[in-house]
């Protein structure tokens, strides 16, 4: 069979892609290879995503997303893409499951927060660990929070979180950030936010869940410990898009190269979601990925 459309992925984007297709009438296949959601699915409590008064967890929203597009008809597959063929009418997606074929392909593999590879990181994310300041941020209301990193996105979660907590302190590694001017003025003026140059998290401290961190001067090599509630940690994201290296245009940092519309150098290709090049990754800015990669690629087909 040929399918109209081969979304891989199953995350909000992804889904919503599905769910718009399938309503046009399109045939629709949903390559995911754990489960629905993404990484959607590890967030206990999304608050800011319209529509649920009390907030819902990420696993339940990914669920219910795919049930609805199954509805109208998507079909989901668990496989893991292994090989991809993207010129010419027809798209060749090799995968675990086996060879399935698509007169469109979006991409919707996502984007996974760079860690900092210390021992118990994985275990105490979201019980203290996070990576997302819009996102988790409200939780750590009038309370005290560590931001790591130096870049654009540490010195936007340092400004988001100085306007939620009581204290914000940004460890870097260099002795200025690395972050554009536009926000050195606002970060080295705001009374709550306190800085580390020069300096690394070596050790998480817990006690059932995030109760510090221990940090070490690189230059004089003096360490201290730091108590606070929340580590927000902000050096980066990796986008998944090892599968189309060589196959479609990517930024300098790895994400491929998709406007609004979502199509990408190759006709007939759309991203979605994280994968692509956009100045905001949310769940809400995802699913508006999907139903613009379902309405490009219903518009592509009807004049095939």
């Amino acid at each position: 069979m040929i399918y109209d459309m081969i979304v891989i992925g199953g995350g909000p984007g992804g889904y919503t892609a599905a769910l718009y297709a399938a309503r046009a009438g399109l045939s629709v296949l949903v390559l995911e290879k754990l489960s629905a959601g993404g990484q959607m699915a590890l967030t206990n409590q999304i608050d800011n995503y319209p529509g649920f008064q009390e907030g819902i967890d990420g696993f339940t929203l990914g669920e219910n997303m795919q049930l609805q597009a199954e509805r109208f008809g998507a079909v989901t597959e668990l496989a893991e893409v292994t090989a991809l063929r993207l010129d010419g009418s027809i798209k060749d997606v090799e995968t675990t499951e086996g060879c399935f074929q698509s007169r469109t392909v979006v991409l919707a593999t996502g984007a996974n927060p760079r860690l900092l590879g210390l021992p118990g990181e994985r275990e105490l994310t979201g019980r203290g660990v996070n990576y997302c300041a819009a996102c988790d941020g409200m939780f750590y209301k009038g309370k005290t929070v560590v931001v790591v990193g130096g870049g654009n996105t540490a010195a936007a979660d340092a400004l988001t979180l100085s306007r939620i907590a009581k204290k914000v302190i940004v460890v870097h590694r260099r002795d200025t950030l690395r972050a554009t001017k536009v926000y050195h003025d606002s970060l080295l003026n705001a009374p709550n936010i306190e800085f580390f140059w020069n300096s690394a998290i070596t050790e998480l401290l817990q006690n059932g869940k995030l109760s510090g961190v221990r940090i070490q001067n690189l230059l004089t090599g003096e360490q201290r410990e730091i108590s606070c509630d929340g580590l927000f940690v902000s050096i980066g994201r990796a986008p998944a898009t090892k599968l189309v290296e060589g196959l479609l245009e990517l930024d300098e940092s790895g994400y491929i190269v998709a406007g609004e519309s979502t199509e990408t150098s190759i006709p007939g290709v759309y991203a979605v979601g994280d994968i692509r090049t956009k100045a905001l990754r949310q769940i809400v800015t995802a699913v508006a990925d999907g139903a613009m990669a379902a309405h490009s690629a219903e518009s592509y087909l009807a004049v095939r």
